[in-house]
């Protein structure tokens, strides 16, 4: 289960080109493997998300770069943070997290979501549909996924898909764990509570104490046991070996994407800074042990400003790692 996942959520690195790219991104897989994290993750996009980056900026294919990732790592498990349900054929997904199971030996995780970027499918010609439809459509997604990966040949027939004796062999090496993600109160901590083994919130710490109230009173009502379920929090991080080599290396990631940090108002600064859990390894652990007090089980971490040196991630992990311990 993810008590502690690294994810990578930026794929554009000043003076790395094409070539190189890839040993960049698998030098901060085999760094999170090595100190601490039990899973990798990569965003399923095919843009870069606004506050990241433009559009245009690089995006690599989630599921060719977990398989690759595969090779590189040996035992964090390797999931999307998370796959856009809209994208993919509920079938062929299933298919497609078997083989990363089979290839990684046996140490794939299924994220997954409703799908929320426009942008992507209005480019891609992919259906975007409304807010209604794309819930519907992940909740028939999850009874075709759910069977096809516990090694059953199902059919369904619903409004949005149909399938027929879905043969999914080789079957997973594992019992590939279903990580929902989302902090939706009604909708998405229902389906958590329903299908899943997990749940990533995307929320302000302030929040979490009454997403966790909705999520056991959903478990209660459906019969679930609460604790069966692993809930940890998505938070963006930039540590380094001092709080000013931290804000630096924040103030050079803000330089790439237009912001002149040392140019704006004090309010502007907060801001930003409050989007982070930034600093040297003694203010990080304290915030993320304040974090993990209001009742997650753990976090998700990623480091956009800085993950290209494989030694910020190392320190990331070690210093997360004593506080889920």
């Amino acid at each position: 289960m993810t008590r502690l996942g690294y994810q990578i959520p930026n794929f554009t690195y000043e003076g790395v080109g094409a070539s190189d790219l890839f040993p960049t991104i698998a030098a901060q897989a085999v760094a999170a493997d090595r100190s601490g994290f039990d899973t990798v993750m990569v965003m399923d996009h095919f843009f870069q998300l606004p506050m990241l980056g433009p559009p245009e900026h690089n995006m690599i294919e989630c599921y060719t770069l977990l398989a690759a990732l595969a090779q590189h790592t040996r035992t964090a498990r390797l999931g999307a943070l998370v796959t856009g349900n809209t994208y993919r054929n509920p079938a062929v997904l299933a298919k497609t997290v078997t083989a990363l199971d089979v290839v990684s030996g046996g140490r794939a995780l299924l994220g997954i979501g409703a799908g929320w970027f426009q942008l992507e499918h209005d480019s891609f010609g992919i259906e975007f549909a409304t807010f209604t439809d794309r819930f519907n459509k992940l909740e028939e997604a999850l009874q075709i996924i759910l069977p096809m990966l516990r090694d059953e040949t199902p059919s369904f027939e619903g409004a949005h898909y149909k399938i027929k004796h879905a043969i999914n062999h080789p079957a997973p090496l594992s019992r590939i764990p279903v990580l929902i993600g989302g902090s939706g109160e009604r909708k998405t901590l229902r389906m958590v509570a329903q299908y899943a083994d997990e749940s990533n919130l995307i929320a302000r710490p302030d929040e979490v104490p009454r997403k966790l109230d909705a999520l056991a009173s959903h478990c209660e009502r459906l019969g679930r046991d609460r604790s069966d379920i692993t809930v940890s929090l998505n938070m963006v991080a930039c540590i380094a070996e001092t709080a000013e080599q931290a804000l630096d290396e924040l103030k050079a990631f803000g330089r790439t994407l237009g912001f002149d940090y040392d140019a704006m108002d004090e309010a502007g600064r907060d801001m930003i800074l409050s989007m982070f859990v930034w600093g040297g390894p003694d203010e990080v652990g304290e915030r993320l042990e304040a974090t993990l007090a209001t009742g997650i089980d753990g976090f998700t971490l990623a480091l956009p400003a800085n993950g290209d040196n494989p030694e910020r991630v190392e320190l990331l992990g070690q210093v997360a790692s004593r506080v889920v311990a």
